[in-house]
């Protein structure tokens, strides 16, 4: 009894030390940029946006039924056109539209894979709108952390580009198709500081 009695204080006052002192967890800074974020790839793979640091980057939210779906063949071209000076395209399926988007992470890699040869990285299926709306896209909508650009996911396909800090410089809605100059022209102006010396993440690792 006297036993069990000092091992409950031990642990009680174990408890009260580590109350006192903010867990590594939670004394992390609210993020600053989309880079801050780590996410699930379409395989289930942690992966830190950082890494994209240097690259401009174009997140786009997806579904495999719906009006838009369509759109993967014009972001998979803009991905070919751009991806050699430093332009990412990241994709994150949501089932939130019309439940557009009912299949497994598998189905949907599949389905992208064999319908519209995509090669850009694409991510696990997520919510992004409601309660269960994934950090990131809480971040890339909220009027506090976003003010320039605001507001909830209208549809699928909505796409936010993102500068090589990680900052978020422009928002189009779903009908903006991949290839629009309204995209390909912001694209582009995104890039151009590649060729004043500043070298993207992927230039700096491609064969000469």
């Amino acid at each position: 009894m006297i036993r069990s009695l000092s091992l409950c204080l031990g642990m009680a006052a174990a408890a009260v030390a580590v109350a006192g002192t903010s867990s590594p967890i939670s004394a992390d800074p609210a993020p600053k940029s989309v880079l801050d974020f780590t996410v699930k790839d379409i395989d289930g793979k942690n992966v830190k946006l950082s890494k994209y640091k240097g690259d401009v980057i174009l997140i786009v939210n997806t579904a495999s039924k719906c009006g838009f779906t369509h759109e993967y063949k014009g972001l998979e071209a803009i991905y070919e056109k751009y991806k050699s000076k430093g332009f990412v395209i990241l994709a994150f399926p949501s089932n939130d539209f019309g439940q557009q988007e009912p299949g497994t992470d598998l189905e949907i890699k599949q389905f992208c894979a064999s319908k519209f040869f995509v090669k850009f990285d694409m991510f696990s299926k997520v919510d992004v709108k409601g309660e269960n709306k994934a950090p990131l896209y809480s971040f890339l909508t909220s009027k506090e952390t976003d003010p320039k650009f605001p507001g909830d996911i209208t549809w699928n396909f909505n796409k936010f580009l993102i500068d090589r800090n990680g900052n978020l410089i422009n928002r189009f809605d779903s009908p903006v198709e991949p290839e629009d100059p309204k995209i390909t022209s912001a694209v582009e102006t995104a890039l151009a500081p590649a060729k004043t010396g500043v070298p993207s993440a992927s230039a700096a690792t491609a064969t000469p």
